[in-house]
Protein backbone atom coordinates (compact mmCIF):
# COMPACT_ATOMS: atom_id res chain seq x y z
CA UNK A 1 0.00 0.00 0.00
CA UNK A 2 1.88 3.07 -1.04
CA UNK A 3 -0.06 6.34 -2.13
CA UNK A 4 -3.74 7.02 -1.10
CA UNK A 5 -6.22 4.80 -1.49
CA UNK A 6 -9.63 4.42 -0.46
CA UNK A 7 -8.76 2.04 1.97
CA UNK A 8 -7.76 4.48 4.34
CA UNK A 9 -9.58 8.00 5.48
CA UNK A 10 -7.53 10.55 6.57
CA UNK A 11 -8.52 13.03 9.24
CA UNK A 12 -5.90 16.34 9.47
CA UNK A 13 -5.34 18.89 12.60
CA UNK A 14 -6.94 21.46 10.19
CA UNK A 15 -10.50 21.34 9.01
CA UNK A 16 -9.80 20.29 5.45
CA UNK A 17 -13.01 20.76 4.67
CA UNK A 18 -14.35 22.56 0.71
CA UNK A 19 -15.84 26.03 2.26
CA UNK A 20 -17.91 26.22 -1.17
CA UNK A 21 -19.43 23.11 -0.37
CA UNK A 22 -22.29 22.53 2.20
CA UNK A 23 -21.66 19.72 5.01
CA UNK A 24 -23.58 17.05 3.00
CA UNK A 25 -21.75 18.11 0.19
CA UNK A 26 -18.14 17.33 2.08
CA UNK A 27 -19.25 14.19 3.22
CA UNK A 28 -20.34 12.85 -0.40
CA UNK A 29 -17.38 14.12 -1.88
CA UNK A 30 -14.97 11.01 -1.71
CA UNK A 31 -18.28 8.90 -2.47
CA UNK A 32 -19.00 10.63 -5.78
CA UNK A 33 -15.23 10.28 -6.62
CA UNK A 34 -15.73 6.87 -6.21
CA UNK A 35 -18.65 6.79 -8.48
CA UNK A 36 -21.48 5.85 -5.78
CA UNK A 37 -24.65 6.43 -7.38
CA UNK A 38 -26.57 9.82 -6.28
CA UNK A 39 -29.22 8.04 -4.19
CA UNK A 40 -26.94 5.81 -2.49
CA UNK A 41 -24.63 8.71 -1.81
CA UNK A 42 -27.80 10.54 0.16
CA UNK A 43 -28.07 7.34 2.25
CA UNK A 44 -24.55 7.31 3.10
CA UNK A 45 -24.26 11.11 3.81
CA UNK A 46 -27.68 10.93 6.02
CA UNK A 47 -25.90 8.01 7.76
CA UNK A 48 -23.15 9.07 8.74
CA UNK A 49 -24.38 12.44 9.52
CA UNK A 50 -26.20 11.34 11.94
CA UNK A 51 -23.54 9.18 13.74
CA UNK A 52 -21.47 12.29 14.37
CA UNK A 53 -24.70 14.22 15.19
CA UNK A 54 -24.59 17.01 12.75
CA UNK A 55 -27.92 16.15 10.41
CA UNK A 56 -29.58 19.43 10.99
CA UNK A 57 -26.25 21.05 9.85
CA UNK A 58 -26.87 19.15 6.13
CA UNK A 59 -27.13 22.53 4.37
CA UNK A 60 -24.48 24.61 6.41
CA UNK A 61 -21.13 25.59 5.00
CA UNK A 62 -18.31 24.73 7.06
CA UNK A 63 -18.12 28.47 8.12
CA UNK A 64 -21.23 28.30 9.79
CA UNK A 65 -19.83 25.25 12.21
CA UNK A 66 -18.07 25.88 15.58
CA UNK A 67 -14.22 23.72 15.26
CA UNK A 68 -15.74 20.88 16.66
CA UNK A 69 -18.36 20.83 14.17
CA UNK A 70 -16.04 21.08 11.28
CA UNK A 71 -14.22 18.32 12.46
CA UNK A 72 -16.78 16.27 13.07
CA UNK A 73 -17.91 16.88 9.42
CA UNK A 74 -14.13 15.75 8.10
CA UNK A 75 -14.78 12.69 10.50
CA UNK A 76 -18.13 11.91 8.53
CA UNK A 77 -16.53 12.20 5.37
CA UNK A 78 -13.48 10.62 6.25
CA UNK A 79 -15.83 7.08 7.27
CA UNK A 80 -18.45 7.96 4.47
CA UNK A 81 -15.86 6.13 2.32
CA UNK A 82 -16.00 2.92 4.34
CA UNK A 83 -12.02 2.67 4.98
CA UNK A 84 -10.08 -0.02 6.93
CA UNK A 85 -8.23 2.39 8.71
CA UNK A 86 -9.13 6.12 9.75
CA UNK A 87 -5.69 7.84 10.17
CA UNK A 88 -5.66 11.22 12.33
CA UNK A 89 -3.16 13.54 13.03
CA UNK A 90 -3.48 15.70 15.80
CA UNK A 91 -7.61 16.07 15.01
CA UNK A 92 -8.09 18.26 17.96
CA UNK A 93 -4.95 20.17 18.44
CA UNK A 94 -6.62 23.10 17.17
CA UNK A 95 -9.46 22.90 19.69
CA UNK A 96 -9.86 24.28 23.13
CA UNK A 97 -9.94 22.15 26.18
CA UNK A 98 -13.66 21.73 26.72
CA UNK A 99 -14.21 21.31 22.83
CA UNK A 100 -11.55 18.15 22.80
CA UNK A 101 -12.79 16.57 25.75
CA UNK A 102 -16.17 16.49 24.07
CA UNK A 103 -14.83 15.34 20.85
CA UNK A 104 -12.67 12.59 22.50
CA UNK A 105 -15.82 11.34 23.96
CA UNK A 106 -17.28 11.51 20.35
CA UNK A 107 -14.32 9.85 19.14
CA UNK A 108 -14.67 6.55 21.75
CA UNK A 109 -18.75 6.41 20.77
CA UNK A 110 -17.75 6.29 17.14
CA UNK A 111 -15.64 3.90 17.77
CA UNK A 112 -18.05 1.48 19.82
CA UNK A 113 -20.75 1.98 17.08
CA UNK A 114 -18.46 1.76 13.71
CA UNK A 115 -15.38 -0.40 14.97
CA UNK A 116 -13.30 1.08 11.98
CA UNK A 117 -9.82 1.00 13.21
CA UNK A 118 -8.09 4.29 14.10
CA UNK A 119 -4.40 5.10 14.35
CA UNK A 120 -4.24 8.23 15.87
CA UNK A 121 -0.78 10.85 16.39
CA UNK A 122 -0.99 13.19 19.53
CA UNK A 123 1.76 14.83 21.17
CA UNK A 124 -1.34 14.02 23.91
CA UNK A 125 -0.27 12.12 26.69
CA UNK A 126 -3.46 11.97 28.63
CA UNK A 127 -5.17 12.00 25.07
CA UNK A 128 -3.14 8.70 24.52
CA UNK A 129 -4.45 6.94 27.37
CA UNK A 130 -7.81 8.39 27.04
CA UNK A 131 -8.30 6.91 23.86
CA UNK A 132 -5.78 4.06 22.86
CA UNK A 133 -6.09 0.46 23.34
CA UNK A 134 -2.29 0.24 22.79
CA UNK A 135 -0.14 2.97 22.39
CA UNK A 136 3.40 3.38 20.53
CA UNK A 137 5.93 6.04 21.95
CA UNK A 138 8.34 6.64 19.27
CA UNK A 139 12.34 8.51 19.26
CA UNK A 140 12.88 11.65 17.92
CA UNK A 141 15.22 11.48 14.72
CA UNK A 142 15.10 8.80 13.51
CA UNK A 143 11.42 8.16 14.36
CA UNK A 144 11.19 4.36 15.41
CA UNK A 145 8.99 2.84 18.07
CA UNK A 146 10.49 2.81 21.42
CA UNK A 147 7.60 0.95 23.21
CA UNK A 148 4.77 -0.38 22.80
CA UNK A 149 2.38 -0.04 26.03
CA UNK A 150 -0.93 -2.51 25.89
CA UNK A 151 -3.43 -0.02 27.47
CA UNK A 152 -6.13 -2.63 29.54
CA UNK A 153 -8.95 -0.30 30.25
CA UNK A 154 -12.63 -0.94 29.24
CA UNK A 155 -13.69 -0.05 25.97
CA UNK A 156 -16.25 1.71 27.45
CA UNK A 157 -14.54 4.73 29.21
CA UNK A 158 -15.71 8.26 30.80
CA UNK A 159 -13.62 10.87 32.12
CA UNK A 160 -13.83 9.44 35.57
CA UNK A 161 -10.99 7.27 34.27
CA UNK A 162 -9.19 9.89 34.24
CA UNK A 163 -8.55 10.18 37.89
CA UNK A 164 -7.97 6.80 38.47
CA UNK A 165 -4.20 5.49 40.19
CA UNK A 166 -4.39 2.87 37.18
CA UNK A 167 -4.58 6.06 34.80
CA UNK A 168 -2.04 7.64 36.28
CA UNK A 169 0.30 5.24 36.43
CA UNK A 170 0.07 4.64 32.34
CA UNK A 171 0.75 8.43 32.13
CA UNK A 172 3.87 8.73 34.47
CA UNK A 173 5.25 5.42 32.10
CA UNK A 174 5.09 7.51 29.33
CA UNK A 175 6.05 10.50 30.59
CA UNK A 176 9.18 8.54 31.77
CA UNK A 177 10.07 7.38 28.50
CA UNK A 178 9.54 11.08 27.06
CA UNK A 179 11.97 12.46 29.66
CA UNK A 180 14.36 9.94 29.55
CA UNK A 181 14.45 10.46 25.43
CA UNK A 182 15.07 14.27 25.92
CA UNK A 183 17.66 13.39 29.06
CA UNK A 184 15.91 14.89 31.55
CA UNK A 185 16.64 13.07 34.76
CA UNK A 186 13.89 11.63 35.86
CA UNK A 187 14.61 12.73 40.01
CA UNK A 188 14.71 16.09 38.82
CA UNK A 189 11.02 15.94 36.50
CA UNK A 190 8.18 18.17 37.72
CA UNK A 191 5.67 16.04 38.40
CA UNK A 192 2.77 15.06 35.88
CA UNK A 193 -0.35 17.58 36.37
Amino acid sequence: MIGPGADRGVVFQSYTLYPWMTVAENVGFGLKLQGVKRQGREARVDYFLEIVGLERFAKALPKQLSGGMQQRVAIARALAAQPKILLMDEPFGALDVQTKETMQEFLLDLWQRTRTSILMITHDVEEAVFLAQRIYVLTSHPGRVKREIQVDFPSRRDYSLKRTSSFQEVKEEILALLREQKGIPLSNAAPAS
